[in-house]
């Protein structure tokens, strides 16, 4: 097919029909018999030419430029049309190239399909784009370009205009959309005009975006709003220019305050929750010649219904709070970031300082409000540090690790809620819950409470993730070495509910040598899953962790490690696993890495375990489980029979001290029955006995008496000499080259000193358990002995062989 275009001298247009940039030319322009790949026509020409190919369209583009000249001659305002007809189907580009004075200002007006500004390199969803330029002097700015079906109804500009129309080769358009007016002198770059009529937002940007705003330039836009509505204004990407004079500013004029025009930086927050129109105006400032930097700036303009809760605020008191934020912000900030077409939630802490996001500091009280028709989508953040540089200052200090009154009164969920606990190297942190108590999240035993804790200790170093914890469960007390950050983060709706027992508490203590340290103190009926921290990567090398495992009275426990082996191999070191009850003498199970872990056993008292680490070879990693559960204990048969059967015996030898009681009744001799197994050394007396226990004469008494010489004639006599009989208890172990320690001291608190002069007794051991009695006639059991008992009153508490020895009676 061929095809006929014919301009008109007046008209000043040309047009040019040329391939399109980097395609081969697979498909050329026929004129006359001649093969060519480009065509221009100019004014008063008429041309008439075929395609060598079917599809010319994937090949050519056509540009149509119209120049009118306002400057020698009259302008032809009104309605712009698209000229010439006939064009063949190819892209199309129109573009009006206006020459006018900087005195006067030309306005586009746009029809009822008004403009949407899109950034660099957004194409529009039909395809048809215009881009508009501001001519001034030799100067090109480039307005912006922009699709169809928005709100930008009016471009003023000062001085010239280039304007292009970019068309698809399908589509067949009859009108520009817009014409052209002349206006007096706007005294600015341009001003842009937007008209929203309901709830929406406009996206705009500054001239030459995403590069630099020109020099010292002015311009504004103009925002049309329904009385009934609220605008408010969000910045999204600005960057300021370095300025040698004046400040770069932005001004906003709106109709009924008191302050117009209202000055505000880029960096501040704009204004919020206007009421109607407002004009917002961009203005730059002398730059830097050797560093002018870029001054640029893309903004949204929000128009919603006045909300409900508006004028409802909501008092938030963190006067007495020290070195904490609150941050109210929408679900998934900052990572997720709402479209720009979303329903805006906006949170203002005064009727005009309204954003999508707001951060409160302690020692303050706000009364915020919210724009938002559904709360549900906000969520609170909040921080607080807590620090000890000095034990001697904060170490009888109780903290309380619980969420504010303040921050768990708001009608917005708790997302996240950060303690930051710092200290230096010989300080510890101790975490306690006396009554809720902690369970740790394992596999095995997963929270379901509406809330948990995150416990991260860390050093410039090294990362250890105790683990996630939540209330309900056995642990009452972590001790922690390095810096803690604990999170509680929050599951649906029931944390205000749950948070009022809240009961964890943080202190500082003095240093611990290991790297973790828990307090376990269960429920009798539970049974207790613990693991080693940092479960996702393994135990760090060189780190001990240890456990210290409560077990009530009258209980059992029994404790079982979930596998047979730790599963490393170590490159240096041993790895360890500790277990040993408190109690003397207990036993202490040690396995290694290359060792079977202990069967599950039972637990008679209270017990420790501990788990070393070395450091591993590549690609292994220690982690550890155990668990532990109670049980009420079981008495032996055989230990009631042998109960009952002391009980028989003691008895037995009672009766038959009531018979030789009986037979003494004449004699008051002093006894002394004699027990081999006495410690009579002192403590703290060393050398007392030079010789050993087997050669020295440590246990020959000063004073035997007679009765105890004979006393077996006394079984055959019925005379009425009956001395005091007690249990002599043998010791069956080792003599050893030292005695055992003697009774403890407080079996003999009623031993009184005669004389302030003489040596106070020594403090004894409190190990010793031996038996070591001297018997003597008590005062008023015979009447043949009466003056005799004279001569012996005093303190009878004193014993025996030290009245015998103050008497001058040593052998």
């Amino acid at each position: 097919a061929s095809f006929t275009i014919s301009l008109r001298e007046a008209d000043n247009t040309t047009v040019t029909i040329k391939l399109k940039p980097g395609l081969p030319p697979s498909c050329r322009i026929r004129m006359k018999n001649v093969i060519m790949s480009e065509v221009k026509i100019k004014p008063g020409e008429n041309v008439t030419f075929t395609f060598t190919c079917s599809t010319p369209e994937k090949y050519f583009i056509t540009e149509i430029q119209k120049n009118i000249d306002c400057v020698s001659g009259p302008c032809p305002f009104g309605d712009v049309h698209l000229y010439p007809p006939g064009l063949p189907r190819l892209n199309r580009t129109y573009i009006w190239d206006v020459k006018a004075s900087t005195k006067a200002g030309l306005e586009l007006k746009f029809s009822t399909s008004w403009l949407r500004q899109i950034e660099p390199g957004e194409t529009c969803p039909d395809s048809i784009s215009y881009n508009i330029n501001s001519c001034i002097d030799k100067a090109t700015v480039n307005i912006g370009t922009f699709c169809r079906n928005g709100s930008v109804s009016r471009v003023k500009l000062l001085g010239g205009v280039v304007m292009s129309l970019h068309l698809p080769w399908h589509l067949s358009l009859t009108t520009s959309g817009f014409n052209i007016a002349n206006r007096a002198s706007i005294k600015r770059l341009c001003i842009i005009e937007s008209i929203l009529k309901w709830e929406s937002s406009v996206t705009l940007m500054s001239p030459n975006y995403p590069l630099g705003f020109p020099e010292d330039e002015l311009m504004t836009w103009q925002f049309v709003i329904p009385p009934n509505m609220r605008a408010s204004v969000f910045f999204h990407n600005y960057s300021l220019s370095n300025c040698e004079r004046k400040e770069e500013r932005v001004e906003y004029y709106i109709p009924g305050s008191p302050s117009n025009p209202e000055v505000f930086k880029l960096s501040d927050s704009q204004p919020a929750n206007i009421a109607g129109s407002f004009n917002m105006s961009l203005q730059g400032c002398d730059q830097d010649a050797q560093n002018p930097g870029i001054l640029r700036l893309l903004f949204q303009v929000v128009v919603q219904h006045p909300q409900v809760n508006e004028n409802v605020t909501h008092l938030v008191d963190l006067s007495k709070e020290k070195n904490m934020t609150v941050t109210i912000h929408l679900e998934g900030w900052p990572s997720h970031l709402p479209l720009m077409s979303e329903p805006m939630c906006l949170i203002c802490k005064d009727p005009r300082t309204c954003d999508r996001v707001l951060t409160l500091t302690s020692g303050a009280v706000y009364r915020i409000s919210f724009l938002c028709k559904d709360l549900s989508r906000l969520r609170i953040t909040a921080e607080k540090g807590i620090g000890c540089m000095d034990i001697r200052w904060c170490q009888r200090k109780s903290y309380s690790l619980s969420v504010p009154k303040a921050i768990a009164r708001l009608p917005i969920r708790l997302h996240r809620f950060i303690w930051k606990l710092l200290a230096t190297d010989l300080i510890n942190i101790e975490i306690t819950s006396p009554s809720l108590k902690l369970q740790q999240d394992v596999l095995e035993q997963r929270c379901n409470t509406s809330y948990s804790y995150s416990i991260v200790s860390a050093t410039p170093e090294t990362e250890l993730n105790v683990g996630v914890f939540c209330p309900g469960g056995s642990i009452e007390k972590i001790q922690m070495r390095n810096n803690i950050t604990i999170s509680l983060k929050t599951f649906g709706k029931g944390f205000i509910n749950e948070s009022v027992p809240q009961d964890l508490k943080m202190s500082f203590v003095p240093h611990i040598k290991d790297e973790c340290i828990f307090t376990v103190n269960p429920n009798p009926k539970a049974k207790v899953y613990l693991q080693t921290p940092n479960w996702r990567y393994g135990l760090p090398p060189y780190v001990s962790i240890s456990w210290f495992i409560v077990v009530p009275s009258q209980q059992t426990a029994r404790l079982g490690f979930s596998k047979d082996r730790m599963g490393i191999a170590c490159e240096t070191g041993r790895a360890y696993v500790n277990i040993k009850e408190e109690t003397p003498g207990a036993e202490e199970i040690v396995r290694r890495e290359d060792e079977l872990l202990p069967q599950p056993r039972n637990m008679l008292h209270n017990f420790w375990v501990n788990v070393s680490n070395c450091r591993p070879v590549d690609k292994t990693q220690l982690t550890l489980q155990f668990w532990v559960t109670f049980a009420d204990k079981q008495i032996d048969l055989g230990i009631i029979l042998a109960v009952v059967a002391g009980a028989g015996v003691l008895t037995v030898i009672g009766l038959a001290v009531c018979c030789v009681k009986k037979k003494k009744k004449t004699q008051n001799p002093m006894v002394g029955v004699y027990n081999a197994n006495v410690n009579i050394q002192m403590p703290g007396k060393k050398g007392i006995f030079r010789k050993g226990r087997q050669n020295n004469e440590s246990h020959v008494y000063a004073v035997i008496d007679d009765a105890v010489v004979y006393g077996h004639l006394l079984k055959e006599s019925n005379g009425s000499v009956s001395p005091e009989v007690d249990i002599y208890r043998p010791f069956d172990g080792p003599i050893g080259s030292l005695p055992p320690s003697p009774p403890p001291f407080s079996f003999r608190k009623d031993i009184k000193c005669s004389s302030k002069t003489e040596e106070e007794p020594l403090p004894l051991t409190d190990t010793d358990q031996d038996t070591y009695l001297f018997a003597h006639q008590k005062l008023g059991q015979s009447e043949d002995n009466g003056d005799a008992n004279k001569k012996d009153k005093g303190d009878t508490s004193m014993p025996l062989l030290e009245n015998k020895e103050r008497g001058g009676l040593v052998e």
